[in-house]
């Protein structure tokens, strides 16, 4: 009776092709592909195991983690997405040193065991996305992969035999209206879906509408977690690394990439555009800051202005500075 009621604990290893699926009662993992059908079996096998299951675990793999997290989620399942690097330490810990799908869907499991021991346990859990946060998500990465591939037809234009320079430049053609079309569909998204979060937004300079889809594409959470917590989540929170007598230097590491990025672009935008921000980027760089270490803290600062001013409720006002630190 008690073995029948032990919790049990699911690793996912997730590929570009295969589903490696490890559960801490099994000695042999299982794999399927990684497509709707593999997804199919993958919820079927899960829903076997039954309410034994105590919780999730994958690690993120450039997105491809996604569908699996999200249909798990939409099953009941507790579900943890963890970052590559703290998956591997905890591998490296564990004795795991080969590396394999099938040792890390085990390793994975492991972890799983640990974590859901952990008092962070609840703040780690995935939240799933709104369908419309979903599809704005899918929009601004489709973007970024456009765009990725206009730089680079571009970059061959000048080095081409002039004889293909036309195929390159229908090329551009094309990508550019692609582009535009989904920026389009992105400020449609914004317009019909998160407008009274935008409007609470709409006096803050630097926040344009390519930073406005990340944010509520792929960062959820803005508004609801505290400042400290949403600053860690997205990457931008100096973190300490000191032990025994050594100070290192903090650092910032980890988070989400793709808001970063966007963060970044908005803060050089507001360091020239919004007051508050450039008066902050002014007074680090007087204090002997290096530029790019008070951009970052311009990147922190942007942040948590917006998640204060999402959580409150109150629009935002260059007057009243308690919005970044609430």
């Amino acid at each position: 009776m008690t073995e029948a009621l032990e919790p049990v604990f699911i690793g996912i290893d997730v590929a570009k092709a295969t589903l490696e699926v490890a559960l801490s009662s099994e000695p042999r993992s299982s794999s399927w592909a990684n497509d709707e059908a593999g997804l199919a079996s993958l919820l079927a096998y899960v829903e076997g195991v039954g309410e034994r299951v105590a919780l999730v675990l994958l690690e993120a793999t450039g997105g491809l983690e996604q569908p699996a997290a999200a249909a798990l989620c939409a099953q009941g399942y507790a579900v943890i997405v963890v970052n590559p690097r703290q998956a591997h330490d905890f591998a490296k810990a564990m004795g795991h040193l080969a590396k394999t799908d099938r040792i890390d869907a085990y390793s994975l499991a492991q972890f799983a065991r640990t974590l859901n021991a952990s008092d962070r346990r609840d703040k780690l859990l995935l939240k799933p996305a709104e369908p419309e946060q979903q599809e704005l998500l899918a929009i601004v990465m489709r973007r970024k992969q456009l765009v990725g591939m206009h730089v680079a037809e571009t970059n061959r234009l000048a080095s081409m035999h002039a004889s293909q320079r036309k195929s390159i430049r229908a090329v551009l053609k094309a990508l550019e209206q692609q582009i535009t079309q989904l920026d389009k569909d992105a400020g449609r998204m914004l317009k019909d879906h998160f407008k009274d979060k935008l409007e609470l937004l709409k006096g803050l300079k630097g926040v344009g509408p390519g930073t406005q889809a990340v944010l509520m594409g792929a960062l959820p959470e803005l508004g609801r977690l505290t400042r400290q917590e949403i600053a860690k989540l997205v990457g931008v929170a100096p973190l300490n690394r000191d032990s025994g007598n050594f100070k290192g230097r903090r650092t910032t590491w980890g988070g989400r990439a793709n808001v970063r990025s966007a963060l970044y672009m908005a803060s050089l935008s507001a360091v020239r555009h919004e007051p508050t921000i450039r008066a902050f980027y002014e007074r680090l760089v007087a204090a002997g800051k290096p530029k790019k270490v008070a951009l970052v803290a311009c990147m922190h600062k942007l942040l948590t202005i917006m998640n204060a001013v999402i959580k409150s409720g109150v629009p935002w006002q260059p007057g009243y500075p308690q919005h970044a630190t609430a």
